[in-house]
């Protein structure tokens, strides 16, 4: 059996699974989408959103592109934040790079990659920022693990700057962003412990959109 046919066989057992543990499993998950969690991750497909978290269908609401990005150019993921704040209100909100990640080694490569550029300018932005501290970093791999976690904080001072998440913080105290790193070595989720107040303060400074 090629690939393409084993999928449809694959999510013909997993419906099975699933409505013998609940028999109206998916009739419920249709009527309910009430996810806490927003998480923006990256496409790799090495990083299953549901199965690191070990949440369930109709707990995590998601967004992937490369390299977890938060762009204030793309309709996209601003999309999805307001959909996500002001719709569903999601208690929280995720940004998880992970060790390893493809774009963020093809950023701290000095080369082209055509279109690639325009969103690996992101990434670049984010080193040039923390040049001085990353330049200090002699092993390339510590360096590299280093980037992604720098990328990961700056993403979520993305959403921070947004009009949405300060307005529903004002109002309800909710929704909380958090900053997560993924190692694939090891399966585990790393929480980086981000000062949400303080980057919220920080970013209202200049940014106060109340």
């Amino acid at each position: 059996m090629d690939k393409y046919k084993e999928i449809f066989e694959c999510n013909k057992k997993w419906v099975e699974e699933k409505e013998r543990g609940e028999k109206d499993f998916f009739l419920n998950s249709f009527d309910n989408h009430d996810p806490e969690f927003l998480y923006i991750g990256c496409s790799d497909s090495r990083v299953p959103a549901n199965a690191i978290t070990g949440l369930d269908v109709g707990d995590l609401f998601v967004h992937r592109n490369i390299a977890n990005i938060v762009s204030n150019t793309d309709l996209n993921i601003l999309s999805v934040l307001q959909y996500s704040i002001e719709i569903l209100e999601v208690k929280h909100i995720v940004v998880c790079g992970h060790y390893g990640c493809g774009g963020i080694k093809c950023a701290m490569e000095q080369k082209s990659y055509g279109l690639l550029d325009n969103w690996l300018r992101e990434i670049r932005d984010v080193y040039r920022h923390y040049a001085e501290e990353l330049n200090e970093i002699e092993n390339i791999e510590h360096r590299y693990n280093r980037l992604v976690e720098l990328n990961v904080i700056e993403q979520c001072m993305n959403i921070i700057k947004t009009s949405y998440l300060q307005k529903s913080y004002i109002e309800k105290k909710y929704p909380i962003v958090h900053g997560w790193v993924y190692d694939m070595r090891t399966g585990k989720l790393i929480d980086m412990n981000i000062d949400f107040i303080e980057l919220l303060h920080n970013v209202q400074k200049i940014y106060n959109l109340e």
